[in-house]
């Protein structure tokens, strides 16, 4: 019986993830512009059509339309059925690491990884995160905090969480003053401080440590490569072309328009390790300390 549950369990989180995802897709355009959730509908951004809800069903109407606009044949960008499988994929991962804790670990498991995507493609676009993840994020480590407490986390212990929400924002406030006192200018947002005080409380402290280290390193190697190849173009980055084939459909606008040339995004790498430390972060740190013993 309990297979059975297990089995059921992995195809709601599946079919329930890629719809999601697609309301992913709306928070990931709308949220940082301001704009209303429902109004307007779903519409191609080229010629104003609205989306039909069977152009609407997650990955399978954009392999059928061959990423195309119905209306107008307009290119949909490939992130909206690559947000609809991450986030699919991810929830079913969910269900794999903390279906034995009990269905109330994956819920939560399931809504922050909604939100590190969201937070992970917003400051990708925009250089913004919208402080609505934070609050979800948050209210997840909070939630995750009180199902140790009553005996049905994953034990990371509620002290180990607070520890990490003070220490998560403690190092993060220290990095965005100290660099802004040292060199007059911000090398760091606010939103990465607000993240990681989040992501401290639902990982714990041990699981923040592992978040940075491998955001931080990851961060570090993309911004090394990107350095060579700039240098290898002659060190001065060229501009370029601004695409004259418009993204259409669900709300698509140019991504990246947003985004200042020099800037470079550091939530994306956060909130990626911090989904690896919510999954495997218990067994990074467990790993890593049986080499010393």
């Amino acid at each position: 019986m309990e297979r059975v549950c297990l089995i059921i369990t992995y195809i709601l989180a599946g079919v329930l993830g890629l719809c999601f995802g697609s309301f992913l897709n709306v928070l990931i355009y709308r949220l940082p512009r301001g704009m209303s959730l429902v109004k307007p509908p779903s519409h191609c951004i080229s010629c104003g059509a609205r989306v039909r809800w069977y152009d609407n069903v997650p990955v399978l109407s954009y392999l059928l339309l061959r990423g195309r606009c119905r209306d107008c044949g307009t290119r949909i960008s490939p992130r909206y059925p690559l947000v609809e499988l991450a986030n699919c994929l991810l929830w079913l991962a969910s269900v794999a690491c903390f279906y034995r804790c009990g269905i109330g670990m994956v819920v939560i498991s399931c809504i922050a990884i909604s939100a590190l995507i969201v937070v992970f493609a917003c400051d990708l676009d925009t250089m913004t995160i919208p402080d609505s993840t934070h609050v979800a994020l948050l209210l997840c480590g909070l939630a995750a905090l009180l199902c140790d407490v009553f005996g049905v986390g994953v034990g990371i212990g509620w002290q180990a969480r607070l520890i990490g929400m003070a220490a998560g924002l403690g190092f993060f406030l220290l990095l965005y003053w100290g660099f802004r006192l040292l060199t007059g200018r911000e090398g760091l947002g606010l939103g990465d401080v607000k993240l990681m005080t989040a992501a401290g409380l639902l990982v714990g402290w041990q699981g923040l440590i592992v978040a940075v280290l491998f955001g931080s390193v990851a961060a570090a190697l993309v911004m090394g490569c990107m350095a060579i190849f700039r240098r290898k173009r002659g060190g001065v980055p060229q501009e370029e072309e601004p695409d004259t084939d418009q993204k259409g459909g669900k709300d698509a606008e140019r991504e990246g328009e947003d985004v200042p040339a020099k800037a470079f995004p550091f939530a994306p790498f956060l909130a990626a390790a911090t989904a690896l430390a919510l999954f495997f972060g218990q067994e990074i740190v467990a790993w890593y300390l049986g080499l010393f013993i």
